[in-house]
């Protein structure tokens, strides 16, 4: 693309939104390298880490990058043998330590199972080299200061500095301590040329002997260094020259450990930057609430609910803007300060961003095209006393636009043809349109001129478009409206602000019946969009009503199974106790019985087999409720949930009835419904009485599809659902679609990660029931959703 377009649609602003977002200088070079790309893999590429970066920015909150400068300079200064200083050998060992940061953090990425496209591919190409980043964070402080430890010698060297520096402050001390201190100007040390002094009264200035350093701006002051603290502060310079001669060992050493791996270090370097340059692209899509288009081969530009990203989310009018798949050129008509000209540059911006790899502010499933070139004309309109110049310097860049332009390019006008006689400037718009038609390109053209709006309708490939106005407010309401061509209102406008009807209606005479007759049908178009802009608001709220419908009853249906559950259990534990209390009341009997025989020495009146066997018999009531004979409900219960092959039983969970076939399992039956076999739990299903005619058992699941039809969807929309909890209900969802008898079924899994949708297809390829599934078509929702035949 070339930097002229950039400049008109305002591509570099968007790239300083962009950089408010680095953190590292290689990242900030990513940025200022940020060009649109033609190539579908080069974008495609983009676009991936891009979408890499949202995710780790939704699930982690992003690349937990740090602060990094360019160590390019250091590097070349390694390159030439140059001795680097403890701050460039800091900010180099901060490069390396963040490699190792970055790594560990997308091992736990790995770890997580969280899918990316390209980030992990990046962290690989980070070489680590642990070694050499622990020796330089052992040697070299953050701020650059070479550490104690950084060898022995220069540990001892700073305690012998640190002792002498001890021993002139005691001296010094003293003295101001002392009776001399009459003769300081104030009782305080200090350093003059590296050597510690005092403050001495000018006239007392050979009282201490010594050497004067200094004197203060007036001359009162003399700074002095005392004849007895020569000796220490010689001492002292001796160790600060053996600390500095150390201190410049170190860092060459350092300097020449760095040069086998300058390679490597400058690679690491470039990564970070990329990874900076990615986290960035995802916080600003977050700041502009963008998400990552799909990209067209074909040239189909579809942008839902498009914002210009320069204009303040409150105040912008988001649009549908579509070009591309269904017509190569747009023809725009309203009125001035509409809308039209922020239509253009949306598009054209968008389309760069979008081309270089960058969000973009739509809504979900938009797509842009690749275009080798961009084209744009757009300039404000000048004072009347200029029109011969404004018309001279648009038609001077049309004529350059058409000699550039091919079949891969999109072309921006604006007021094609204005500033000249409206008549030629018409048929001039004309010709260029069909000259960039010709040619192949696509093209999206603002235009005043009511020649154009015929244009719309008479040229293949061609459809009208127009931003709204409102007449009763007498102002623009900024939405695009495709396929209605913009008409005038001055005859409304001046209606409403009071000019006479005998004069309106003078002018419509006036005018030629052609225009007036296509500015009713323009009219008439508009009232046809807006009754069924109002009967589609109707039925999503009819729609929206059902849903919720749908979603209480289905509430109601699992509280009812659920309560019935609670009360069953109830009337089992009510039962026992009954049971429990009865127990207690014969072992208080039979032990009565005994002590009777006991008392009459009749030992055959109740033999103690029999006793025994009374008393097993009522222990077995408490565990068998069959022997509640008694209590007819709980026996009616029973006898419901006895299960034998060959039975009718209702399965709850679809409101259907099969046939018992076999055992399964301690409590699974497989139970045949229709021409299904399931595998049943007991607590799922009822035994029923048999059909009077066993014959009609299938057609009666055959006529229940129609009902089931009405509770079955048949789409399945699974996008912003957890893995395991969408196959489970993809497998629940076939089931009820094969009881409703559909031949055919849809489920929305998205793209996304690509996770689930891979999950979704795996599932059906094991599903024996499931004849065959493919994508869908591209205009419903392409590999976003798969059909499912049965």
């Amino acid at each position: 693309m070339k930097k002229k377009i950039e400049d008109i649609l305002e591509f570099d602003k968007v790239k300083q939104m962009l950089s408010q977002h680095i953190v590292t200088k290689s990242g900030l070079e990513h940025v200022n390298d940020l060009k649109a790309s033609h190539s579908y893999d080069e974008i495609e590429e983009a676009l991936m880490e891009t979408e890499d970066g949202l995710t780790v920015l939704r699930l982690r909150g992003g690349i937990p990058m740090p602060i990094l400068e360019n160590i390019k300079p250091h590097m070349k200064r390694i390159e030439i043998g140059a001795m680097l200083n403890g701050l460039e050998l800091a900010q180099v060992g901060r490069v390396l330590t963040t490699v190792l940061e970055i790594q560990h953090f997308f091992d736990d990425l790995k770890d997580a199972d969280i899918e990316l496209y390209r980030l992990y591919d990046w962290s690989e190409k980070m070489i680590a080299l642990p070694e050499l980043s622990k020796e330089i964070r052992h040697a070299i402080d953050e701020d650059g200061t070479v550490t104690d430890d950084a060898s022995p010698e220069l540990k001892q060297i700073r305690q012998s500095i640190r002792r002498s520096e001890q021993a002139v402050r005691e001296q010094l001390d003293g003295i101001l301590r002392g009776k001399n201190s009459n003769y300081l100007s104030d009782t305080i040390v200090t350093m003059r040329n590296d050597r510690y002094v005092i403050p001495v009264k000018s006239e007392y200035r050979s009282h201490f002997g010594g050497v004067v350093h200094d004197q203060s701006a007036s001359g009162q002051t003399v700074f002095v260094e005392p004849r007895q603290v020569v000796e220490f502060n010689n001492r002292l310079r001796q160790h600060q020259i053996s600390e500095r001669k150390e201190i410049e060992r170190i860092l060459a050493e350092l300097s020449n450990e760095l040069e086998p791996y300058r390679h490597d270090i400058l690679q690491n370097a470039y990564v970070l930057g990329k990874l900076d340059f990615i986290n960035s692209k995802a916080l600003f899509g977050k700041q502009l609430k963008a998400v990552v288009p799909r990209l067209s081969e074909d040239k189909d530009v579809n942008l839902k609910q498009a914002r210009h990203p320069l204009i303040d989310e409150d105040v912008v009018v988001p649009n549908d803007i579509v070009i591309g798949k269904d017509y190569q050129a747009v023809v725009i008509t309203g009125p001035n300060t509409g809308g039209k000209t922020i239509t253009l540059k949306t598009l054209g911006l968008l389309q760069l961003m979008g081309q270089s790899g960058l969000p973009i502010p739509v809504e979900e499933e938009s797509s842009i095209g690749i275009f080798s070139n961009i084209y744009a004309d757009i300039g404000d309109e000048q004072s009347i006393e200029q029109n011969l110049s404004t018309f001279s310097s648009h038609m001077t860049n049309i004529v350059s636009i058409l000699d550039n332009l091919d079949s891969d390019s999109l072309v921006l006008f604006d007021e094609l043809g204005a500033g000249t006689d409206p008549q030629e400037g018409a048929a001039l718009a004309i010709s260029i349109l069909d000259k960039v038609g010709e040619i192949g390109a696509y093209v999206m053209a603002t235009t005043h001129y009511p020649e154009l709006k015929v244009y719309g309708y008479n040229r293949p490939n061609t459809i009208n478009a127009s931003m709204e106005f409102d007449v009763d407010t007498l102002s623009p309401t900024y939405r695009l409206l495709i396929g209605i061509p913009g008409r005038s209102n001055a005859f409304e406008i001046s209606k409403r602000l009071g000019l006479s009807p005998d004069i309106i209606e003078q002018s419509k005479q006036i005018i030629d019946g052609e225009s007036q007759d296509l500015n009713d049908m323009i009219s008439d178009l508009e009232n046809q969009r807006k009754m069924t802009e109002t009967e589609y608001l109707e039925m999503r709220h009819y729609a929206d009503e059902a849903e919720n419908l749908y979603h209480d009853l289905k509430e109601a249906y699992e509280l009812f199974f659920t309560e019935r559950e609670k009360e069953m259990n109830k009337a089992k534990k009510e039962a026992n106790e009954v049971i429990s209390k009865a127990q207690e009341e014969s072992e208080k009997m039979i032990k009565e019985i005994r002590q009777m025989q006991l008392r009459t020495g009749n030992n055959q009146s109740v033999k103690e087999h029999e006793l025994i066997e009374v008393k097993s018999g009522l222990e077995n009531l408490k565990h068998d409720e069959t022997h509640l004979k008694k209590n007819k409900v709980l026996k009616k219960a029973k006898e419901k949930k006895s299960f034998k092959a060959g039975d009718d039983v209702l399965v709850e969970a679809f409101g259907q009835r099969g046939t018992l076939i076999e055992k399964v399992g301690n409590r699974e039956w497989q139970v045949q419904l229709g021409i299904l076999k399931m595998t049943v739990s007991e607590d799922g299903m009822t035994r029923i009485a048999p059909e009077k005619e066993p014959k009609m058992r299938v057609s009666t699941v055959k006529s229940d599809g129609g009902g089931s039809r009405q509770s079955v969807s048949t789409q399945l929309d699974l996008r912003g659902k957890r893995y395991e909890d969408a196959l489970a209900e993809v497998d629940q969802y076939i089931d009820a679609a094969l009881l409703a008898g559909y031949p055919q079924v849809t489920i929305v899994h998205g793209r996304g990660t690509g996770a689930l949708k891979q999950g979704v297809q795996e599932y059906l390829k094991n599903n024996r029931r499931v004849k065959k599934y493919n994508f869908a078509p591209s205009n419903q929702g392409g590999d976003g959703a798969t059909i499912v035949t049965f």
